[in-house]
């Protein structure tokens, strides 16, 4: 006999907890469990596509719950709870029977193994993002080093370039003259010390202009243009001494040629200049003076004297 259509191709089967109790008075009869899935299979059988909402008044109903003092929505969830446990035993009973049927809940159901494979795969990603974010933040740390090394590097360069930077290299110029001339102030000042212990130079500052500072002025700062002669001659000297020993760092300045200028210093002033001359020459230079003074040809051992003959001719005579 051939099967009828069905006049449904889609069923929805509200099958209710107390249908699976059968003649008991609880839980599930394993005949009435038989026979449901029996008329289920007959019905797929038919070519009816079926879905079943399971109760599970057979187990637990939240009502009852509530009326035995739970709190209502933990009862609702225990009954929930009672129709899994009715739904897995259609499920178990329909493919014993060779049907194929799946559980379909917001509480998760798989087998363990499927759970455990599941997380494992998480576990794996998770590592492997947690890898892949440590190499990242050590990719960034390198590039934050260098970063700021480069930074560093940048300011410096910035300072260099507004310190120094010109298109024609004047500013760098008057850097490095400003640099060797207070080297050579220092040098200076320490011969100064020794012919006169009233003046220190210094350089005007932003300039490369000298000026002096006079201790028994209580370290007033006065121009070189105030100086009376014989104090210019003495820092003019001691400039010159200062020069020598700033030229002695690569190349031995071994002579040094004074003109004029003991003029106009009193004796003991004369004296004090003399005698610091007479100390660079045991120190091996030669030292060249060219003056009229007649009291210095007591202090120099060797004289080349420059003597008349009339008509606007002269000789050398060396002594």
């Amino acid at each position: 006999m051939q099967n009828p259509t069905p006049k449904y191709k889609r069923v929805l089967l509200k099958l209710s907890g107390e249908a699976l109790m059968g003649p008991d008075q609880f839980g599930i009869n394993r005949a009435t469990l038989s026979g449901i899935v029996q008329e289920i299979k007959s019905m797929l059988d038919l070519g009816v596509e079926l879905g079943v909402v399971v109760g599970g008044g057979n187990i637990f109903r939240g009502l009852q719950g509530a009326g035995r003092g739970f709190d209502r929505v933990k009862g609702d969830q225990m009954g929930m709870l009672a129709t899994i446990i009715n739904s897995l035993a259609l499920q178990s009973a329909l493919e014993n029977d060779g049907v194929r049927a799946r559980v379909l809940t917001s509480i998760r159901m798989e087998p363990l193994e499927v759970i455990l494979s599941r997380y494992t795969q998480e576990k794996t990603e998770l590592a492997f993002r947690l890898r892949t974010q440590t190499e990242n933040k050590a990719k960034v740390s390198g590039l934050q080093e260098e970063l700021n090394v480069r930074r560093t590097e940048s300011e410096r360069w910035a300072k260099l370039n507004e310190l120094a930077g010109s298109a024609d290299g004047a500013k760098f110029r008057r850097i490095a003259q400003g640099y060797t001339l207070d080297i050579l102030l220092n040098y200076a000042n320490v011969q100064l010390r020794e012919l006169t212990r009233r003046y220190r130079l210094e350089r005007v500052p932003e300039t490369l202009a000298l000026q002096v500072i006079d201790r028994d002025m209580c370290d007033e700062v006065r121009t070189v243009h105030s100086l009376s002669g014989g104090e210019s001659f003495l820092v003019s000297l001691a400039l010159a001494l200062g020069l020598s020993s700033l030229s002695s760092n690569r190349m031995r300045v071994e002579s040094l040629f004074i003109d004029e200028g003991f003029g106009s210093l009193d004796a003991e002033t004369l004296r004090v200049a003399m005698d610091a001359l007479e100390s660079l020459r045991t120190q091996g230079r030669k030292i060249g003076v060219i003056s009229h003074v007649q009291e210095m040809t007591e202090r120099i051992p060797v004289r080349i004297c420059v003597n008349r003959a009339g008509n606007g001719r002269s000789f050398l005579e060396v002594l």
